[in-house]
């Protein structure tokens, strides 16, 4: 049969021969299929013999097909999955392309619903929902907030369950229930795809997390060797290798050992040199009382101002060739002779501003 696919440098669609004649494959549409035929039962069951002229096999087909529709809209918690783990952005109309890619629907066809699952993906991810939360919330569509929710409630029980980066989702809580409220109250003069009483339910949701999280209690587990064990050469070395000031300052707390290795100026010069420029220092340089200079009241005055260097252990990528994003592991189909070469990193703010319009 003819080649059919959204894109001529795409694999394509799969399709199925039935009695019809060719029918696009949908992953969901068989799930759909064995669930509603262990489900229905025969009209000719309900319907005596007599009220067989009421509903016509066309009719009971219609009816169906819209009952699977239906179930599959209204379960709130099916993540939209697609096939392909990439996406081409492209923002004007083609010859192979009509119309443009938006922030919703790369959000949808990325798999980020797995991506939390990943240690090195996670701060990533986070970031991006938070990016999404302070401009971008108003242009997502509702398949997109579906999905949107949905990722941050596997956040959020993520982090309830293992205890780990409760800070980070705590700044991306804060942001999008701040940003809820200016749009919620701006009904009207603000653009909100959906109920209002949508929103105001993701709210209510959302200010329960917060509440979990503010109530969430780290337990100590002993199994013989601890951090404070370790030899100072190590800890300092541990020390080192941080860079966000937050995470040095907690680390300090756990013992007087680390609080005294964290107190190092020596370390928070290397993590002012790590974020900022020589500029930056000279525009709000803190001296001591001795004369010495304050990195560590550097480091957070300086983080007020400007933004620091963002360290992922693993992001998106955007192939310049193809233009198309995709993460490493899932790659995509390039027809570059040397694709490594056409792959560039993407920031989360990278992500956003691709589809700005």
């Amino acid at each position: 049969m003819p080649f059919l696919g959204q894109d001529w440098r795409s694999p394509g669609w799969s399709w199925v021969k039935t009695e019809d004649g060719w029918k696009r494959c949908e992953p969901w549409r068989q799930d759909l299929d064995r669930e509603s035929a262990q489900r229905s039962v025969p009209h000719s069951i309900i319907l005596n013999s007599e009220d067989d002229d009421i509903f016509t096999s066309e009719e009971h087909g219609y009816a169906s097909k819209k009952r699977k529709k239906d179930h599959f809209r209204n379960d709130s918690n099916t993540q939209c999955f697609f096939r392909e783990k990439w996406i081409y952005v492209h923002k004007e109309s083609t010859r192979e392309r009509h119309g443009y890619c938006t922030l919703g629907e790369a959000f949808t066809r990325l798999d980020f619903s797995s991506a939390v699952q990943d240690v090195r993906r996670f701060s990533y991810v986070v970031r991006l929902l938070q990016l999404i939360a302070k401009s971008q919330l108003t242009s997502l569509s509702g398949v997109a907030q579906k999905n949107y929710f949905n990722i941050l409630d596997k956040i959020v029980h993520k982090v309830l369950d293992d205890h780990q980066n409760p800070r980070l989702i705590k700044d991306l809580l804060q942001d999008l229930s701040s940003t809820l409220c200016i749009l919620i109250r701006g009904v009207g003069k603000s653009v909100l795809v959906g109920n209002i009483n949508i929103w105001v339910c993701r709210l209510e949701t959302i200010l329960a997390w917060q509440q979990q999280l503010q109530n969430l209690q780290m337990t100590q587990e002993n199994h013989g060797l601890t951090l404070s064990d370790l030899p100072l050469h190590m800890l300092n070395n541990i020390l080192y290798r941080l860079s966000d000031g937050w995470d040095i300052v907690t680390l300090g707390q756990v013992s007087p050992t680390l609080h005294t290795l964290s107190e190092d100026r020596r370390l928070w010069k290397k993590l002012c040199q790590y974020h900022f420029a020589e500029k930056q220092f000279c525009r709000h340089l803190i001296l001591s009382e001795k004369g010495h200079v304050e990195w560590k009241l550097m480091y957070f005055a300086l983080q007020k101002c400007y933004p620091t260097r963002e360290q992922y252990g693993d992001t998106l990528l955007f192939c310049r060739h193809c233009s198309t994003l995709f993460w490493k592991d899932s790659g995509h189909p390039c027809t570059a002779t040397d694709p490594d070469s056409c792959f560039t990193p993407v920031s989360p703010q990278h992500f956003i501003d691709l589809f700005k319009f």
